[in-house]
């Protein structure tokens, strides 16, 4: 069997609007490398979209897998629980950031977990609006499209959505967004939309991930936390793609000093098995009733098993630096890739090993290019290279290499992007 044949089989039985950003079926992945079913190696700077911060199929991930899927793979926590599930609740909770008492709940995916912190915050407040901010991506059920700050692909052709939900612009220097102007649109908000005594919460990606891995400024995560405390607001930090290591932090909001009541994690939390949570200050978590939280696959007994070797991996390996260092080595390398295409490369940014490069046309920021980057993408794989784009105008090559990866694999990766990128601009 061949990718062309498999991808033949899948666009007959597969809908369309869930595609696929490359015609290569894998065969096999460990740590940082990927093979195709036709023995092609990359090397995955995607890992599943920030998932597999642990690498692929880590050796102390499959045998706790293992162990847990001999005993029993399902009861449903909500019917009989379990000590992984419980155990990873304590150790979540203490890893959480802050020093108020904090409880969890688990769920699935990440727009479950998104959903959750809305349902939570408007059962302890009495209130119905929502704040979100332009750019930002929170999921694709009703709820959470209503949210996420972007049009296309995102929202096109699935309204009506959910109401009581508002954008305020989110603060981005590089195209003249200052953090003033932002906070200044929400206070707006409260004059024009809805009254702050109506408003549950506001939520916040720390950096914005399909938004363009634009980092939140610690002043104005700050100033959140300030008209929340102001105004008896609930704040959210969506910390699921940037959780778990990936930005140096254990959770990027640590670098504001800001304790946000509630915060979704998901993605990085189990290598690979579908798991996410909820974590945040015991008051406000035990809000709703009994049965009000929740659902059949919520918590599974394997992918907690699975997180927990995640917390001990992390640990153990000192992934949480080896983020930074990581990150250090592909600023390094990009920057000097920027230096030699000042016109298309408007911005190099990491925290930690969340990197981004912003591609646009004679270096103006008001002419993304996204052309370059559809192209860098769709000519990625024939240099063996896993690659993800994204921001609000599709012009950010995005980086989320596995915490695991060597320095050797890290470096080859970045010379096969650099030879990549110079073939498409020649």
């Amino acid at each position: 069997m061949n990718n062309t044949d498999l991808q033949a089989r899948k666009n007959k039985v597969i809908a369309r609007g869930q595609g696929n950003v490359y015609p290569v079926y894998v065969e096999s992945a460990q740590n940082a490398e990927i093979w195709d079913v036709e023995g092609n190696r990359y090397i995955d700077f995607g890992t599943g979209i920030a998932v597999c911060n642990t690498g692929h199929s880590h050796p102390k991930v499959v045998a706790a897998v293992k162990a847990q899927v001999e005993k029993f793979s399902h009861t449903c926590v909500m019917v009989n629980p379990y000590e992984v599930a419980v155990e990873l609740a304590e150790k979540l909770t203490e890893l959480a950031p802050g020093e108020s008492p904090k409880k969890a709940i688990f769920v699935t995916t990440g727009a479950e977990a998104v959903e959750n912190c809305v349902k939570i915050a408007r059962a302890h407040t009495g209130r119905r609006g929502v704040i979100a901010f332009n750019g930002g991506f929170h999921g694709r059920t009703n709820l959470t499209m209503a949210l996420t700050g972007k049009i296309t692909p995102y929202k096109h052709q699935f309204g009506p959505f959910a109401g009581d939900i508002f954008h305020a612009p989110f603060p981005i220097e590089q195209h003249g967004i200052s953090v003033k102007e932002s906070l200044k649109a929400v206070a707006n908000l409260f004059k024009v939309d809805i009254a702050p005594s109506d408003v549950a919460a506001i939520i916040v990606e720390p950096i914005q991930g399909e938004g363009g891995f634009y980092s939140a400024p610690a002043e104005f995560l700050q100033g959140l936390r300030k008209i929340c405390d102001d105004n008896g607001i609930i704040l959210i930090a969506d910390e699921i793609q940037t959780g778990f290591g990936r930005t140096g932090k254990m959770f990027n909001i640590e670098y504001s000093g800001v304790e946000p009541d509630l915060i979704t994690m998901a993605k990085g939390i189990a290598g690979g098995f579908p798991l996410s949570a909820v974590v945040g200050k015991s008051e406000i978590m035990d809000s709703p009733l009994p049965g009000g939280l929740g659902g059949t696959y919520g918590g599974s007994p394997v992918a907690c098993a699975a997180a927990l070797s995640v917390l001990e991996v992390i640990e153990e390996e000192n992934l949480v630096q080896r983020a930074n260092e990581i990150g250090a080595i592909f600023n390094e390398k990009l920057t000097q890739l920027q230096q030699t295409f000042p016109g298309l490369i408007l911005d190099v940014r990491n925290k930690g090993a969340m990197i981004a490069i912003e591609l646009v046309t004679e270096g103006d920021s008001e002419k993304p290019n996204t052309v370059l980057t559809q192209a860098i993408i769709a000519h990625a794989a024939e240099y063996g290279l896993v690659l993800l784009a994204c921001g609000f105008y599709g012009n950010v090559i995005r980086f989320l290499p596995a915490l695991t990866a060597s320095d050797a694999i890290v470096e080859e990766g970045l010379e096969k992007f650099a030879n990549l990128f110079k073939s498409v601009c020649e």
